[in-house]
């Protein structure tokens, strides 16, 4: 299998069960390890496949515990990086039908620094550029621009996720959507949210957004609609693939399982070629990838909850 390189952040997120999705009302909170990217190297590894994670966290408990969670979790850490930065946090608070709010108290992740090392590894694997942090500014967003010459020069195979935070631009979605727009030409599959796609191609009509997106320079498309499925847009072809009934219980990382899951499949492909042309393949990995993000909404907590291959072909 090939490896996914998956760059970004990983935080320490403060969870309030149960106590509504308004952070002012929450007393208690549960320290879990998050960050998107990070969620997406574990999905791929406990999958069975290889995740590879580059980020940076503090040299500080919560670092430890977070490069601890990702190594028991089958995670390639070698390339993390250490920081005199306190490591990042997030506080999340969750209603009963698992809806979320956010705050984020930055630190270490925005440290990390471009690894020239690395490039003689990249040829022939995957890079996953889905970090809700990158395009913050500080070293981090500098390193990601280099990462993604080195996957274009190194023909990767590479993914954008945006992973937009409301909480992170406030009133500045103007520059998110100017800072994404590289990855998006550059990108082989772009993975949104219903709202990203809405927010980043300025059209509210989802089959117009994935026109504007391809236009920019993407060749496959999902924008994840929850439980209603994935709408999957490449080759001129649009559908909703449905996903499966659960109860949810957090949503908090089902779109890293979801694409996690989808790179764990290609990254089993002998070669990327059939998943540019052969829609029914794209389609099939999509309905898997449903399944698993589906999976992760029933138990609180993103890497804790990510399904592992057993539970997926149940």
């Amino acid at each position: 299998m090939k490896k996914v390189y998956c760059i970004g952040e990983v935080l320490i997120d403060f969870v309030a069960e149960r106590q509504g999705s308004d952070l002012t009302k929450a007393n208690e909170f549960t320290k879990k390890a998050g960050g998107a990217p990070a969620n997406v190297a574990c999905a791929i590894s406990k999958l069975g496949s290889n995740g590879v994670f580059i980020g940076c966290v503090g040299d500080d408990p919560f670092g430890k515990f977070l490069l601890d969670t990702l190594k028991n979790e089958g995670v390639d850490i070698s390339l993390t990086q250490l920081s005199d930065t306190f490591t990042t946090l997030a506080f999340v608070s969750l209603s009963e039908d698992g809806e979320r709010d956010f705050v984020f108290s930055r630190g270490a992740d925005k440290e990390l620094k471009y690894n020239p090392n690395l490039r003689k590894n990249l040829p022939g694997n995957i890079l996953h550029l889905g970090a809700a942090t990158a395009l913050l500014g500080g070293p981090l967003e500098k390193t990601y621009a280099k990462y993604l010459f080195d996957g274009l020069t190194k023909e990767m195979f590479i993914s954008f996720d945006p992973n937009f935070r409301i909480d992170l631009w406030k009133d500045d979605e103007e520059t998110f959507i100017k800072k994404c727009m590289p990855f998006v030409e550059k990108s082989h599959l772009c993975k949104f949210s219903m709202e990203e796609a809405q927010l980043i191609s300025g059209k509210e009509d989802l089959h117009e957004a994935c026109d504007v997106l391809h236009k920019a320079g993407t060749k496959i498309i999902t924008v994840t609609l929850g439980k209603d499925g994935t709408l999957l847009s490449m080759n001129g072809t649009k559908k909703v693939i449905p996903s499966v009934k659960v109860t949810p219980v957090d949503t908090t990382g089902a779109g890293d399982a979801f694409i996690g899951c989808l790179l764990y499949q290609i990254s089993d492909l002998g070669n990327f070629e059939p998943i540019f042309e052969d829609f029914s393949l794209v389609e099939n990995m999509v309905a898997t990838a449903n399944k698993a993000g589906a999976i992760t909404t029933t138990n609180y907590g993103a890497i804790v909850a990510l399904p592992t291959k057993e539970q997926l072909e149940n």
